[in-house]
């Protein structure tokens, strides 16, 4: 599970501040293991973003930049599947980040907000867009721990996806495959 704060929504000028990915081994998170880190953008986060994720400026000003914190990164991502919730942010803002390096994101990249929409009741689904990740948590009476904070919204997103994927399997068996079908819609 990877989850990423920034400091807007467009890859191409907005940048990674924050991250987190939780591994899910043996069907358990494996919360100990988990990997955080804060980077410091080149642009400070307006004030419309600090109110979102809560990073300001002070808190980002020694942090390391993002490329000293790629090792950390991709060693937490090698040899897993990508699971994030949303995962066109994640998807977007770690393919612009890791491209200087020449390394491409491996497929496929599991969706819990499209998963979401396979388990949750349709009456309390927006019409359009993605589930929130805290509507999706609710829908399936998980907790949300700490929103639009990295390490909560992973460990949100890698619970939920257990819950998405013990309520599919309760018709048929699912694999990665299967599951990045219905990630796509």
């Amino acid at each position: 599970m990877v989850d990423l704060e920034t400091t807007g929504l467009d890859p191409r000028s907005d940048e990674i501040v924050s991250f987190a990915s939780i591994p899910i081994e043996g069907g358990r998170v494996v919360v100990g293991r988990a990997c955080t880190g804060i980077a410091r953008p080149e642009r400070m986060p307006d004030a419309k973003t600090i109110r979102i994720h809560g990073l300001r400026p002070v808190d980002l000003a020694d942090a390391p930049p993002l490329t000293e914190l790629f090792d950390r990164i991709l060693e937490s991502l090698a040899g897993r599947v990508l699971v994030a919730h949303a995962a066109w942010v994640e998807r977007g803002f770690l393919s612009a980040a890791l491209k200087p390096l020449g390394v491409r994101l491996a497929e496929p990249v599991l969706d819990t907000a499209m998963l979401a929409r396979q388990v949750l009741d349709p009456g309390t689904l927006p019409d359009e867009g993605a589930v929130s990740l805290s509507d999706a948590a609710r829908g399936v009476s998980l907790p949300v721990h700490s929103p639009h904070v990295a390490e909560g919204d992973a460990l949100t997103t890698a619970q939920l996806f257990l819950a998405i994927v013990a309520r599919l399997e309760r018709t048929e068996p699912q694999t990665v495959g299967s599951l990045a079908r219905l990630s796509k819609g």
